[in-house]
């Protein structure tokens, strides 16, 4: 057995038959609607940004490689996967956007 096979198969309980044989990974865990700053850094870490707090009540953006968590005050409002944006074919999928005119 080559070496290259025997590493894989060592390595194929680690990555989990799903994504092994190429399948789609499923969306990653985040946060929970109501857990506070304290729960979700002992759960997942230290964000990789954390954004200052913003109007009133305070928003707070924390930014973690696969999800953004929102606070408010210091419980999660939401949490949300960004996903690419869907694939354009043609010109005619592009939807116009109206702006204001700039102001001088």
């Amino acid at each position: 057995m080559s070496k290259r096979l025997l590493g894989l198969l060592l390595l194929l309980p680690l990555l989990g038959a799903a994504q092994a044989w190429g399948a789609t990974p499923s969306r990653p865990q985040v946060p929970s609607r109501g857990m506070t700053m304290k729960q979700v850094r002992a759960r997942f870490g230290p964000p990789e940004r954390k954004r200052a707090p913003v109007g009133h009540p305070p928003m707070t953006r924390w930014d973690y490689p696969h999800f953004i968590v929102v606070f408010e005050h210091n419980i999660v409002h939401h949490a949300v996967v960004p996903s690419d944006p869907p694939k354009l074919y043609h010109r005619n999928q592009l939807k116009r956007v109206h702006t204001a005119p700039p102001t001088h």
